[in-house]
This record gives C-alpha cells, structure tokens and sequence, in this order.
C-alpha cells in the first residue's frame, strides 16, 4: 500500500537527467540553480537522488519563453 502512494506522488517528479533534457541544459547546470536557489529539488527519500516537480518545470519554461 505504502509502495503505490509513493510511487504516485515521485510520478509528478523527473530524475536531473529527464529535467536536463526537458529545459535544454546539461544536469550540473540543474544542480548549480539547485545550489544557488533558482530552481528548487525534491530528494529522494531511500537514495537521495534529486528529483524535479514536473509543474516548476513548466512555469520555468513558459517564463523563460516569455
């Protein structure tokens, strides 16, 4: 039960790499704007991997193609 909520809730996240490839920009880019604060990641709980919210994703992108 445990493992069907959690995986519906990481399915709103991308991996770094999958959030590279979606805004143009290579994976330590997304990390130094994770560092800095420009764009905020999730951990994953069990390898503490970062993970990206699918909606920030897009906010970013219709503004950076505003």
């Amino acid at each position: 039960m445990l493992t069907k909520v959690l995986m519906k809730t990481f399915q709103e996240y991308l991996t770094i790499k999958q959030a590279a490839r979606i805004l143009g920009v290579a994976p330590i880019t997304l990390r130094r704007w994770d560092n800095t604060g420009r764009l905020e990641s999730r951990r994953h709980p069990i390898n503490r991997y970062r993970l990206y919210d699918r909606k920030a994703l897009t906010r970013l992108l219709e503004k950076i193609n505003a």
